[in-house]
């Protein structure tokens, strides 16, 4: 029996509704699927980034704009008054802080660089002209006499300028302590990292001529003396710095890379970048967050990067108080 084509197009309709009925569980639960999918994605993209709250320094990956360092120092109890200065290779930097027997000290004031140029020193009665002027506004300050220390550091050492400066301070009374960049480090250790930190974390000082890393191995601080931010005047290459500092932070014992504590002046040129107010710790970003403004802070960032890459610390935190002198001053025996 031949079919009337009218019949055809109600069969066609026919099988058309069955094969509708037949799939469209299978549609309804692929479009939930679909659904879940995306919510879970969307889920976990608002805990990537969402803000975590404020913790406390450690080796977890935080974002880099959202570390934090609660730390508040104790303060002096009964403390006195007590200046070092530090003879260097174009002028002084002097510090007066409030320092306790048990070596809880704050800063009191503190001068860099423009506090005493060696520019106008032309003779040593320039010299010792210009030294009783300095130290008379030191002493205006509260600090004695026998309270006042005076420090070269070891790259300072090298400039002519220094020994005429230093052979005055001893006419005029004063020890002139020189030390080593080995002792640049402990001393810059003892100055910078908090005792809660001691014995889980280290310290990084950039310097321009050398740069000093230090920790404690059982209350005994050990140090290294690694390339500084001005090594593009000699024309080392980058990549080879970068492999002899990532090298030599790979020294330092894993137990140590809790926080990596910063000075120098690249970091400090970086920590202006990131501080809020006028906190005394800053956190500094991830090495690859900063745009170097010139060849120094570029060198410099290249051995920050080798650090942390040796390491994999991923807080570091700069100082605006401390000065390896200061450790100078807490490591004499003051009783």
């Amino acid at each position: 029996m031949r079919l009337k084509p009218a019949g055809i197009i109600v069969i066609v309709l026919i099988i058309a509704v069955l094969a509708y009925l037949a799939i469209k569980p299978r549609l309804s639960n692929a479009g939930s699927s679909t659904t879940t999918e995306q919510s879970t994605a969307a889920n976990n993209s608002n805990k990537d980034t969402g803000t975590s709250s404020s913790t406390t320094p450690s080796t977890s990956n935080t974002n880099a704009n959202s570390r934090s360092f609660n730390y508040t120092p104790e303060k002096p109890v009964n403390g006195t008054l007590r200046g070092v200065v530090e003879v260097g290779a174009t002028g002084f930097n002097s510090f007066v802080i409030n320092m306790d027997d048990q070596k809880r000290w704050e800063i009191v004031s503190k001068d860099f660089g423009e506090s005493l140029a060696y520019e106008g020193l032309a003779t040593t009665d320039d010299i010792r002209a210009g030294l009783k002027k300095y130290l008379s506004s030191m002493f205006d300050k509260g600090v004695s006499g026998k309270n006042m220390h005076f420090v070269i550091s070891s790259g300072a050492q090298k400039e002519p300028k220094t020994a005429i400066i230093s052979n005055e301070l001893q006419k005029m009374g004063y020890v002139v302590n020189r030390v080593t960049a080995d002792e640049e480090a402990k001393y810059g250790f003892i100055a910078t990292v908090p005792p809660p930190f001691r014995d889980n974390s280290f310290l990084a000082d950039i310097g321009s001529g050398n740069t000093k890393i230090s920790w404690s191995d059982n209350g005994t601080v050990k140090t290294m003396e690694l390339p500084g931010a001005k090594y593009y005047e000699k024309g080392t290459p980058d990549n080879q710095v970068y492999n002899d500092v990532k090298a030599g932070a790979g020294k330092i014992p894993q137990n140590k890379h809790n926080v990596g504590f910063i000075i120098g002046g690249v970091p400090f040129t970086l920590a202006k970048q990131n501080r809020n107010g006028e906190e005394r710790y800053t956190v500094l970003s991830a090495p690859g967050s900063y745009t170097a403004a010139d060849k120094k802070m570029a060198a410099g960032l290249n051995i920050y990067k080798a650090i942390a890459d040796a390491t994999n610390t991923d807080t570091f935190v700069f100082d605006w108080d401390a000065n390896f002198t200061i450790g100078f001053l807490l490591s004499l025996n003051t009783k």
